[in-house]
């Protein structure tokens, strides 16, 4: 298990602080699959760095697996497994090379804990006399997950591990999670991806050194207390454009080929109103359709309401 207490991390000189880590806490259970989404910037890269012991917090608190996140940093490193979001291992070794010498540092063997990684390192294994740095973006991420799980942490911490790989690597590596979770190993990734979000046990959505929610992907979706449509038209921009001169709509942005419409819901409003507006405007070709909120739109309505999502008995 994993308690995060209040703790903070700033960057740079006293008159020129940079606040990453704003009074963080949250918890992580035993067997869960726990993720920090947000953007670039968010801090989730400062909250792996302090809980994997490799950065001191400012002020706050931690424990992991049971051991102080400062005193015991020691005891804390034999049990977790951490793949950094850079690229991060020796690439002018081979790929059997890497795995060895990861082995070697915690004293043990791949032989000794194959069966933990043999379903991700099969993939790679024909390429083991390849150079790392040599190897595509899907590999490199098998790679470095094999190096991090090879002797069989309890916990799991994986920072954007998908980043800059292909759809079908990014969907592969999620099944590998769900794999591993199935075997005990506590998982807590972050990720800017927010359809990842809902392959999560639990989440906590962060901006800006904050977390500004944590819930299961299903209740934060549920807790969306506004109405919401799609808009689909010609022209989504200028569509953008029109739609704030209509009076009961509280927020629209784009979402893919659409516009999203968040609708407070003690407004009166009629898609035929919506529609005859805009065919007033000029548009055709129009569909508006009533939708249920994604996580997207939850963290959008968040950022709008300073971090508050209110839920409507």
């Amino acid at each position: 298990m994993i308690k995060v207490e209040n703790i903070s991390k700033s960057y740079g000189e006293k008159n020129q602080n940079f606040l990453a880590v704003d009074n963080v806490s949250f918890s992580v259970e035993n067997g869960e699959i726990f993720g920090l989404i947000g953007p670039d910037g968010s801090g989730k890269t400062s909250i792996f760095r302090m809980l994997t012991t490799v950065l001191l917090p400012d002020s706050g608190n931690a424990e992991i697996g049971g051991f102080k996140m400062v005193k015991d940093y020691k005891e804390i490193r034999k049990i977790i497994g951490y793949m950094p979001g850079k690229f991060s291992l020796y690439q002018d070794l081979s790929v059997e090379e890497n795995l060895e010498f990861f082995a070697s540092v915690f004293n043990t063997t791949i032989q000794e804990n194959y069966e933990l990684i043999k379903n991700i390192y099969q993939q790679i294994e024909p390429f083991k006399t390849r150079s790392a740095g040599k190897l595509s973006g899907g590999m490199k991420q098998k790679l470095a997950l094999s190096c991090a799980l090879i002797h069989k942490p309890e916990i799991l911490f994986l920072d954007e591990p998908t980043t800059g790989v292909d759809p079908v690597s990014r969907k592969e590596f999620w099944e590998m999670l769900k794999r591993l979770k199935e075997q005990g190993i506590t998982i807590v990734v972050a990720t800017p991806y927010m359809d990842e979000a809902s392959l999560c046990d639990r989440i906590a959505l962060m901006q800006n050194g904050k977390i500004l929610k944590i819930d299961t992907p299903k209740q934060i979706c549920k807790d969306f207390p506004k109405d919401l449509f799609e808009v689909k038209t010609e022209n989504i921009p200028t569509l953008l454009k029109i739609l704030k001169d209509y009076k009961t709509i509280e927020n629209s942005y784009a979402f893919g080929e659409f516009a999203h419409v968040v609708i407070d819901k003690e407004k009166e409003f009629s898609t035929e109103n919506l529609e005859k507006f805009l065919r007033e405007k000029n548009f055709k070709n129009i569909e508006i359709n009533k939708i249920e909120a994604t996580i997207e739109d939850s963290f959008i309505l968040l950022l709008s309401n300073n971090g508050k999502l209110k839920v409507e008995n």
